[in-house]
Formats: structure tokens, sequence, C-alpha cells
């Protein structure tokens, strides 16, 4: 990473939220899955994009199962549970014969999340 694009990320740090930064995370993950789907996106684009995502909700897992998080019990097991089955999906999708695999269903899954991150509600800690 070059000087500038680490001070820029130091920044970004500084500067959003959060909340700001996970939305932003999940909107690049969700845009190329997007991207992906399209007709004509290469098999070995939509591996990238699968494996993307499951690595932003594996992190995310660990971080909602950590006992300090202080999302709500309830709310930390369900998306424990949303990320095993991203891990599932993704292993499906990326067995041979999978070329067809259809993301849709994580897309809307992810983007589920992105409206719950721009909801803004102060009161509500963040993943």
């Amino acid at each position: 990473m070059s000087g500038a694009a680490a001070a820029y990320g130091a920044v970004i740090r500084y500067t959003e939220s959060t909340r700001d930064i996970e939305y932003r995370v999940f909107e690049t993950v969700t845009a190329a899955l997007e991207a992906a789907r399209e007709p004509g996106g290469s098999f070995v684009q939509k591996i990238k994009a699968l494996n993307d995502n499951r690595n932003l909700w594996q992190a995310l897992a660990y971080d909602v199962a950590d006992g300090g998080n202080p999302l709500p019990d309830d709310l930390r097991a369900r998306l424990i549970s949303l990320a095993i089955w991203v891990s599932r999906e993704t292993d499906h999708a990326m067995r041979p014969g999978a070329q067809s695999y259809d993301p849709t269903g994580m897309i809307d899954v992810n983007r589920s999340i992105m409206r719950g991150l721009l909801r803004g509600q102060e009161d509500m800690p963040c993943l």
C-alpha cells in the first residue's frame, strides 16, 4: 500500500463512524456479487465475489461471537446463523458444475443488513 493510500485509510478510520465503515464494506462486497451474476461475468469473478462475501460474514461472526460485543444476544445469534448460511451457500456455489449459481439470496441478505446500518439509530450498537 502506498503512503498516500495508508494515510487516506487512516483518515477514513478517524472520520467515518464504525457503522459507516461497515456499510461501505457491505456495499463493496454486494456490488461485486451483483456484478458477478450479470450475463458475461466470469466464473473466476463469481468465485472471488463469493469468497469475499464469505470472508466478510466470517469476520462478522467472529466479532458478534465475542462476549464483549454490545449487540443483544438474540441478534448476535441470528447474525451467526446467517454467517453459517452464507458459508454453506458459498460452498454450494463453488462446487464443480455450479457456474449457474445465482447469489441473489446472499445479495438480498446483505442489502437487508445495509438497510439496518443506514437506520442510524444512535442507541443501537454497531455490528
